[in-house]
């Protein structure tokens, strides 16, 4: 057949026109169509060319193969064949046969079922129904629940803004139902509605909330006001307790050596004070933020807790800017409470927030806030501690800037800048104090007639005496009292106390460093720079002064050494110190200055009037021929002036004072008398006025010894000594006018044994006008009967060897 297949193409070929298929493309043709490829390739490529003949015959004649291929196969098997035909026709019968069953089979079955079915269809359509009415319960209970939240939201509206969270939890709850169930709600209307119900809630509680949050603000800000000042009362009070408790400590120190019992007790009264101060802060604190924390709960639950973070801080730096202005319109001594104490306000509650907000501040914008307000209080205390020149406003800012300070402190807020603050114009205060105080006392001298102080009453002794511990004796005096000072020491002690204190209270509250320290360094400014040199400028004018009342401000600088003492132990006490430590650091008086001008002013009033008694030796007869009877006059008064102003003077000055007193009036009249022989108005004197000087002295010397026994009584042996030399040189000068060898002065032993105080040239010029032509001159200290008296002789030789030596 293939060969037949291949003898027709050749045919067919030239049939067409067309040349014959090639072997390779018959071949591949074959190797397709025994492998069942789709032939369509063939096709295209045939009808392509045109040439569809080839490829028809081709086919054809693998078709005969085939057709060939059957037949040969169906012989082969056509036994099989008949057989199969036989048990196909066999199946035929039991198949007729199993259909006629199964037609009666179901013809039963549909008989038997029909009431079957009826039920079926009957139970489908219950089921049907009951799925509606399910589905119809399911979105009546869904509508009913979002109609009761939102009734529920409109109730919680109604009820205030307490209730908005509790409105917005509703909504929330509408809000999640309609998203997360994906069926949708049967009543459109009621879904719309919904859907606009949830914005508006959620918008009217923002709008509600905002609005009570502004009210929120300004009631704080009042509030803040009443807050601070009530927290800084109760730091003022809490100071005034730990001062009573360390005056009430403060024997207890100065009794015993702190051990370790002792210093427990002192820890225990620190912790017991540490514990006050906190309660106090404690309660001082207590006031209500329900509304902040309301605000900013709802704005959490709307997603807006961080935008009203920031609108909080904003609103309160725009709070905190407004309180600055507090100054604005009022002079700051008058406002400065007011404007602490809305800070302290503002700073009490940001410290609350802080700590009971859950996240609402943090620690930055916090110390952001109080370095802003710090930085603020630093420049306008500067500002205004600049322009200030009274120190009682400067020390009534101060303290209260000080409280301040300690009522912070107890919040943690760092106040450090602001202490250096106070500390850094203590030196001004003490300097304006220091100008009151000179003020003080000048107006306390000039007001002063410098007689002894009367006090009549025993409070009148405790107030101007005991206070100050310038009593001289425990024992109270009778009254009425006249005391040994002027009514200058009280005040001035009045004056350097309260400068004490202020001085104390301004170190302590807000001077910072070594309390101490610092005031024993200004209380010595405030009796060097004041007390000293206002006496001393007293002293040095005169203003007048006469001697008793210079002897009085003589007295009152006695007075004043032991009242600065009280002063030392005054400051140690308010400053805590114990007093054994003061007693261990004593100074030098320290208005010695003033004191030693206060002595030389009265020593020279007291040798300007010896001068005015002195001036009447104009009326002393030097040439007279006998001496006057019981000395010269001016002799007499000087005497009874001295030992009148004497009784006087033990009665208000201390010994030591009127020794030297005494010493330097008893120098002067001896400088006095020696004048009197070197004056030029004298030419010459007889032995008749030298008498007469020899009797003036031993009334001068007859009251320097009992003065001397005034002394020795009072243990002072050298101030004796004093006294009796100080008239050493005129009593040597007289003694040698009257000795019989004048000449003995030459001689170096007797000299320096009898006299030791004269100098050479005052004894040559005395000796030349101690001279006379008659011998009745010397007759007075020897014999007579000699041609030339041997004491003129000596005279002569003594004027003679002077003059030499000269």
């Amino acid at each position: 057949m293939r060969r037949k297949l291949a003898g027709d193409a050749p045919a067919s070929a030239s049939a067409g026109g067309g040349s014959a298929p090639s072997e390779a493309d018959l071949a591949q043709l074959s190797t397709a169509i025994s492998a069942g490829e789709d032939l369509g390739p063939f096709v295209r490529r045939a009808f392509a060319c045109g040439r569809p003949e080839p490829l028809l015959s081709s086919l054809r004649a693998v078709a005969r193969d085939r057709e060939s291929e059957i037949e040969e196969l169906c012989r082969a098997h056509f036994h099989d064949f008949i057989r199969a035909v036989d048990d196909l026709r066999s199946l035929l019968a039991d198949a007729e046969v199993l259909k006629g069953s199964l037609s009666a089979s179901h013809s039963a079955l549909l008989s038997s079922s029909a009431p079957l079915l009826a039920s079926l269809e009957s139970f489908l359509a219950a089921r049907a129904l009951a799925g509606n009415l399910s589905s119809a319960l399911a979105s009546s209970h869904r509508c009913v629940r979002l109609l009761a939240l939102a009734a529920r939201a409109n109730d919680h509206l109604q009820a205030g803004n307490h209730s908005l969270y509790l409105a917005l939890r509703a909504v929330d709850a509408i809000d999640l139902n309609l998203a997360s169930r994906p069926d949708p709600l049967p009543l459109p209307a009621l879904r719309r509605m919904l859907l606009s119900l949830v914005p508006a809630v959620r918008v009217h509680a923002e709008r509600e909330i905002s609005r009570e949050f502004a009210d929120w603000m300004v009631s704080i800000r009042a509030a803040s006001r009443h807050l601070g000042q009530v927290a800084i009362g109760r730091s003022a009070a809490a100071r005034q307790r730990q001062e009573e408790l360390r005056s009430k400590h403060r024997p207890l120190e100065e009794s015993i050596t702190l051990d370790d019992d002792g210093a427990g007790d002192l820890d225990d009264f620190a912790a017991a004070t540490a514990t006050s101060d906190g309660s106090d802060g404690a309660a001082a604190a207590s006031f209500d933020l329900t509304q902040l924390y309301r605000a900013m709960h709802i704005h959490q639950t709307l997603a807006l807790g961080e935008r009203f973070k920031k609108y909080y801080l904003e609103n309160r730096k725009l709070q905190l800017t407004s309180d600055f202005d507090v100054i604005a319109a009022t002079p700051f001594l008058e406002s400065h409470q007011v404007f602490f104490a809305q800070i302290a306000g503002f700073f009490i509650v940001e410290d609350r927030v802080f700590r009971t907000g859950g996240g609402l501040t943090s620690r930055v914008d916090v110390d952001a806030l109080w370095e802003a307000a710090l930085g603020k209080m630093i420049s306008v205390l500067e500002d205004n501690f600049s322009r200030m020149q009274t120190a009682n406003h400067l020390l009534l800012i101060t303290d209260y800037a000080a409280l301040l300070a300690a009522t912070m402190r107890r919040y943690s807020y760092p106040v450090g800048m602001l202490l250096d603050v106070l500390a850094k114009h203590r030196d001004k205060y003490h300097d304006l104090l220091l100008a009151d105080c000179r003020r003080q006392v000048a107006e306390a001298l000039a007001a002063d007639k410098f007689d002894q102080m009367l006090m009549r009453k025993e409070y009148e002794y405790s107030m101007n005496v005991l206070a100050f511990g310038i009593q001289s004796s425990d024992i109270t005096p009778a009254f009425p009292y006249v005391a040994p000072f002027s009514c200058t020491v009280p005040d001035i002690c009045r004056i350097v106390r309260s400068f004490i204190e202020d001085s104390v209270s301004f170190m302590a509250h807000g001077g910072g460093g070594d309390t101490y320290a610092a005031v024993k360094k200004y209380l010595g400014r405030i009796l060097s720079e004041v007390v000293n040199a206002s006496i001393q400028k007293l002293v040095d004018s005169g203003s007048g002064l006469s001697v008793s009342q210079a002897m009085q401000v003589a007295a009152n600088m006695s007075i004043m050494e032991r009242a600065c003492e009280f002063f030392t132990r005054h400051a140690a006490q308010l400053c805590g110190v114990p007093l054994r430590a003061v007693e261990r650091g004593r100074r030098d008086f320290p208005l010695r200055k003033s004191r030693d001008a206060a002595e030389a002013l009265l020593l020279r009033l007291l040798c300007s009037k010896v001068d005015e008694f002195m001036r009447q030796s104009d009326g002393v007869n030097w040439i007279a021929d006998d001496p006057p009877a019981g000395g010269n006059e001016y002799a007499n008064e000087v005497t009874i002036y001295l030992e009148t102003l004497t009784s006087t003077a033990q009665q208000i000055l201390p010994l030591p004072v009127l020794r030297r007193v005494l010493v330097a009036v008893l120098v002067h009249i001896s400088e006095r008398i020696i004048a009197l022989f070197l004056n030029d108005s004298v030419k010459r004197f007889s032995a008749s006025a030298v008498i007469g000087i020899d009797t003036d002295l031993k009334m001068f010397e007859s009251f320097a010894e009992n003065m001397s026994s005034l002394f020795l009584d009072s243990h002072q042996d050298s101030a004796a000594s004093e006294m009796k030399s100080a008239l050493v040189e005129p009593r040597q000068l007289v003694n040698l006018l009257m000795s019989n060898s004048p000449e003995n002065f030459l001689n170096p032993v007797i000299r320096e044994k009898s006299y030791n105080k004269l100098d050479y040239k005052k004894v040559a010029i005395i000796s030349e006008k101690f001279r006379d032509t008659s011998e009745s001159y010397f007759s007075t200290f020897g014999t007579r009967g000699a041609r030339q008296n041997p004491k003129k002789k000596s005279l002569d030789t003594l004027i003679k060897r002077l003059r030499e030596a000269s």
